[in-house]
């Protein structure tokens, strides 16, 4: 019980500190997002970016987010049930290849000898320019030909209760539809809206992924606090039961010796 709420307490300061994090990021991720989208849509088909390209799905990434430790109720768990779901419904048949950050899901997916690489050291020093350089490197893979779709399994952070598992696209970049990209755009570009898009992609898509890490880490601290909690209660609880079982028996064993007393003062008075 000690350990479970010196844990709920560690948790809950470490979750204020990312909270605030992923909460001020939020709005300039998605509207770095939007924008993005939106630019993408109104550009020509021959015009596009190489990060748009869409191509027959043979080769999957999916990027699976978990935590390097456990003790935090069903947070992997529920992750690695939506990445399996997610492969048996939507890509079977396809040549599915993982990339795990965090333990968990490097211990839950290695055996299937399809992990290209380990990212959980991230957690340990959380700063854009890491995350920048796997993303980087997920650009790369894509624009090779390596993979024709690279997915995204998160947990988002709605509250320290509540944590949402989102599957997102990575790349290629969905654009928005063209109804919706069209409006309030009455914009004067300079430079031009390709070289505003060829700049922006890096950036947005770094961004996004380093949204998606940070959603996961205080979720994470989130599930973990809420997990000890009821932990803790728990222990309350059963060390009560305990307390009244022991008191019981403690009872017991003085009226025996009472009658046992008794007993024996009675033998020796007849």
């Amino acid at each position: 019980m000690q350990i479970t709420s010196a844990m709920k307490m560690v948790s809950a300061a470490k979750l204020k500190k990312a909270q605030d994090a992923i909460t001020a990021m939020r709005p300039y991720a998605d509207k770095l997002t939007e924008l993005l989208q939106s630019l993408s849509a109104t550009l020509d088909a021959d015009s596009g970016s190489k990060f748009s390209e869409q191509r027959e799905v043979n080769k999957v990434l999916v990027v699976v987010l978990t935590s390097n430790r456990g003790l935090c109720g069903a947070f992997n768990s529920n992750i690695i049930k939506t990445v399996n779901g997610l492969v048996a419904q939507k890509y079977a048949g396809k040549d599915v290849s993982y990339l795990a950050i965090g333990k968990k899901a490097n211990d839950a997916f290695k055996k299937t000898n399809k992990v290209i690489a380990n990212e959980s050291d991230v957690f340990d020093d959380l700063t854009f320019e890491n995350v920048a350089q796997i993303a980087q490197n997920l650009m790369d893979k894509f624009v090779a030909g390596e993979f024709d779709k690279i997915e995204i399994v998160y947990n988002s952070f709605k509250n320290a209760a509540t944590q949402i598992v989102i599957t997102e696209q990575f790349l290629p970049i969905v654009p928005m539809e063209s109804a919706d990209a069209n409006v309030n755009l009455d914009y004067i570009f300079e430079p031009s809206k390709l070289e505003i898009v060829e700049q922006l992609i890096p950036k947005s898509l770094k961004t996004q992924l380093y949204k998606a890490i940070r959603d996961s880490f205080a979720s994470e601290h989130g599930a973990r606090m809420t997990a000890m909690h009821k932990a803790t209660d728990n222990a309350t609880e059963l060390r009560d039961q305990l307390k009244l079982t022991y008191n019981k028996a403690r009872q017991a064993a003085i009226t025996n010796e009472i009658l046992e007393i008794v007993g024996g003062a009675e033998a020796l008075n007849n």
